[in-house]
């Protein structure tokens, strides 16, 4: 009881007179303006700034105050504050991170972005999120968009979109040192310093490193998952004229991801788990150039190289990435805002198989064409809009798609927005869905007695698969209920075609990916902030999902509906307060309820995994504006939870640990 009772006395406590503040306060105390937040300007969802209140799609965006406030030391970590986002962890390195359903660990719905370049991998078209790493400092804020987001980013954006935007060089300058540690994080560090190269030009450099202890098997010994990286990079902004401004920014990164990792052996029966570390290396290099052509028009071409290096027991790769992009965007009569844009992305793979897994080719060069139209109609005196476009891609493995959507927005005053939105959009496979072979098992094929004959029960690409494609219907409303309360909710009915899953081949005991699902996703997600005090803010969300998915009826496998229909929770809650104390003390409070999963493995029991409720405490402190001291506590009611499993079987999942972090952050 001395944990909750501490708990509820620090919630409670009497708020003093704002006037015993001091201003370093009055200005965290600004953070918390619900106003303030309705106007955050995002780009995400038109590729050009609007504000928050005035987007016709699902948005929620992640702040540096909120990432800094909830303790956390991952960017998944801090998606878990995002409404319509399912986030749970497989081990101490990996998540299975998804919108709206179809989670896994290779989910292929969503797509990510870090400041405007993409990070999802064409091997699985989804992402590593061992390896998606910025100094947490540096993020401006994260845009997270549910629903569709194809016509103007392509394929991928299924689901929905995550922006990850840093802040400028010009609003990092000076230096910050971090020091941290704790019970699972046992040691982290990171060192940045901004300066100015002239008068129009600002530069940061930085450097971290994080060691992250292994967590626990269902037995409580060590999983042998530990994760160490280091990482450094730059950015500089440049503005040569009043007209232009160019950006050039880097990463290189290098470490270690363990795994207690399964391998098939052709003279073993069955799997065998052994430990391994997986060696994950990379950097790349980004430059952006943006011209304003008149006080209505502007274009942007950004160009980004990106290489990566996985290297472990059973399959290594190293890939290559070219992107250019180039939008416009102007003013077209007085009603007409336009914007449209090219694109072009080259990929080229090299890698090495094992007798577990290969690719065929091994080595392969993909290309990616693009074009996109998006017009925003002013229809009745800024009070309904009516937004419209299209995105055209061509690709190597299904040719052409188109990804449609037509929106609108209503906002019959200043304090309420109603929008409704119908959107195409589609999976295009990856290398993962057509060039794969896995040996799942070894069995015996012979009869006793021993020595068997073995043979491998193996799953394999597809040549002839298809896109997978989503028609979205949206709406949603907002509402500043008053000063002090904000709501936003958002509905969606969402119509699947040739999803992908595995299918048995006639005749024999191996399986395939083909297109063998259609079905229905529905549900929505409720927000409201409510600003108790001037120094203290609840923010409560709600997330309801349904699945109904139906098996092609000439598909052998019937069963297979049952994979992604109970992989993502019915539903989940999650409550966040933060609150000013005294003597420039913070106290937040992050509590999280996921609903019941269950994951069904290839040759292996259904695992039902229980609902959890996770609750993380910080108290932060600041003798200084530029010092502050801060601990946080992790899952304090719970000494260990398991919450999702690798569906392939391909290394055995962790159980996520009660854990402590202390840090130490000097800015100078």
């Amino acid at each position: 009881m001395v944990i909750p009772c501490f708990i509820f006395c620090l919630t409670i406590l009497p708020t003093v007179n704002l006037a015993d503040y001091d201003d370093f306060s009055m200005v965290h105390l600004a953070g918390l303006n619900l106003i303030e937040l309705s106007n955050i300007e995002i780009t995400t969802v038109s590729r050009k700034a609007e504000r928050l209140s005035l987007t016709a799609a699902a948005v929620y965006v992640i702040t540096n105050d909120d990432i800094r406030q909830s303790g956390v030391t991952s960017i998944p970590e801090a998606l878990r504050m995002a409404p319509g986002i399912h986030v749970a962890q497989i081990n101490a390195n990996k998540w299975v991170i998804s919108a709206r359903g179809f989670n896994s660990l290779f989910a292929d719905k969503l797509l990510v972005m870090i400041d405007g370049r993409t990070v999802y991998t064409p091997l699985f078209s989804g992402v590593f999120w061992d390896v998606q790493d910025v100094l947490l400092d540096d993020i401006d804020r994260i845009e997270v968009v549910r629903g569709p987001g194809g016509t103007l980013w392509g394929s991928n954006a299924v689901n929905g979109v995550i922006n990850i935007i840093t802040k400028s060089a010009k609003d990092t300058q000076g230096g910050l040192i971090s020091v941290g540690g704790g019970s699972e994080e046992s040691g982290s560090g990171a060192i940045r310093y901004g300066g100015r190269l002239s008068t129009n030009s600002h530069y940061r450099v930085y450097a971290k490193y994080f060691n992250r202890n292994d967590f626990v098997d269902a037995n409580g010994d060590d999983a042998d998952d530990e994760w160490d990286v280091a990482r450094t990079g730059f950015r500089v902004d440049w503005r040569p004229s009043d007209e232009d401004s160019l950006t050039l920014q880097g990463d290189y990164y290098d470490g270690d991801a363990g795994k207690n990792t399964s391998q098939r052996m052709p003279t073993v029966i069955g799997t065998t788990f052994f430990p391994e570390e997986v060696d994950i290396i990379g950097g790349n290099f980004m430059t952006r150039w943006v011209h304003q052509v008149s006080s209505e028009s502007n274009f942007a071409l950004q160009l980004y190289y990106d290489r990566t290096e996985r290297r472990s027991i059973i399959f290594e790769e190293t890939r290559d990435t070219l992107d250019l992009d180039f939008q416009y965007h102007f003013n077209a009569y007085e009603r007409h805002r336009v914007t449209w844009g090219l694109g072009y992305r080259l990929s080229s793979k090299d890698s090495k198989g094992s007798f577990s897994i290969t690719f065929n080719p091994l080595r392969r060069n993909t290309e990616l064409f693009s074009g996109f139209v998006h017009d925003n109609i002013n229809l009745v005196n800024k009070r309904l809009r009516m937004i419209i476009g299209s995105k055209y891609e061509h690709n190597d493995f299904s040719g052409s798609e188109y990804q449609p959507s037509l929106r609108f927005l209503w906002t019959p005053d200043e304090r309420n927005t109603i929008w409704t939105a119908v959107s195409r959009a589609v999976q295009t496979p990856s290398e993962g869905k057509t060039d794969l072979r896995a040996n799942i098992v070894v069995i015996p094929v012979s009869p006793p007695p021993p020595p068997f004959t073995l043979a491998p029960i193996s799953a394999s690409g597809n040549k002839d698969i298809d896109s997978q494609t989503v028609t979205a219907y949206e709406m949603g409303y907002r509402a500043e209920v008053s000063g002090r309360m904000s709501l936003d909710i958002s509905l969606f009915y969402n119509v699947y075609d040739d999803i992908i899953n595995v299918e048995r081949v006639p005749g024999g005991i191996n399986v395939m990916l083909d297109n063998i699902l259609n079905g229905e996703t529905y549900g929505g997600e409720l927000l409201i902030r409510w600003k108790i005090r001037n120094d203290w803010l609840l923010t409560t969300g709600y997330t309801g999902l349904q699945m109904q998915l139906h098996p092609n009826s000439s598909t052998l496998n019937q069963s297979a509906d049952n994979d992604f229909e109970k992989q993502s929770p019915h539903h989940q809650f999650h409550l966040r307060s933060t609150h000013q104390l005294p003597h420039n003390l913070k106290f937040d409070m992050m509590a999280y309820f996921v609903d019941t999963i269950e994951i069904t493995q290839f040759m292996q029991p259904t695992v039902h995994i229980s609902s959890y409720f996770r609750f993380d405490l910080r108290l932060g402190w600041r003798p200084t504006t530029k010092l502050e001291f801060s601990i946080s506590l992790q899952n304090i009611f719970d000494d260990r939870h398991l919450e999702f499993l690798d569906v392939g079987n391909r290394f055995e999942a962790s159980e996520i640990e009660r854990s402590v972090y202390g840090k130490i952050t000097w800015n100078f």
